[in-house]
């Protein structure tokens, strides 16, 4: 079965707000926001702000505020970063203060969400005999030794028998199966 890519998203971060200083009360913003969406490789985020810049930087950058030596740097105001490959990538302000503030951004990507092609399900095949040539369908009496029974179900024939000769039958499928 083919599967194809589900489409690349680009994801505004912070939402209408965009990248920027949160308010004293608010450190939590980016974190709270990045818990809400769900990222995956292809996705992107655009980083809207002013006077401002992005920094992406290692794990212990991030968590340090340290803007001394980032990945990848962007201070143009409208910046968009592609998410290539599955992992944790980490994002801060460049200016300290605002970092310290809880201007930064973990992201989780995950790998790429794979949609099935639509195909129509696969009919299983009825089974094969089992041991000794019998048909799980098969009834267990022959149709020597039973004329009566001749033609008729296994199903009707345990229907009347009773629970001791019912659990024998059952024990006796079981072994061929």
């Amino acid at each position: 079965m083919e599967a194809k890519v589900e489409a690349a998203r680009e994801f505004r971060v912070g939402g209408a707000e965009g990248w920027h200083d949160p308010a004293e009360l608010n450190s939590s913003l980016y974190s709270d926001w990045a818990t809400r969406n769900r990222f995956r490789v292809g996705d992107s985020l655009n980083f809207e702000y002013k006077n401002d810049s992005v920094l992406v930087v290692d794990k212990w950058s991030y968590y340090h505020c340290n803007t001394s030596n980032p990945i990848a740097a962007f201070n143009n105001g409208n910046s968009t970063f592609t998410l290539d490959q599955p992992g944790f990538f980490y994002f801060i302000s460049g200016t300290t203060n605002h970092c310290k503030n809880g201007q930064r951004l973990i992201v989780d990507v995950m790998s790429p969400h794979r949609i099935p092609r639509s195909t129509p399900p696969s009919i299983a095949n009825p089974p094969q005999a089992g041991v000794g040539g019998l048909s799980p369908y098969a009834s267990p009496l022959s149709s020597a030794s039973s004329g009566a029974a001749t033609g008729t179900s296994s199903v009707a024939v345990a229907a009347f028998m009773s629970p001791l000769a019912m659990a024998s039958f059952a024990a006796m499928m079981h072994f061929y199966y």
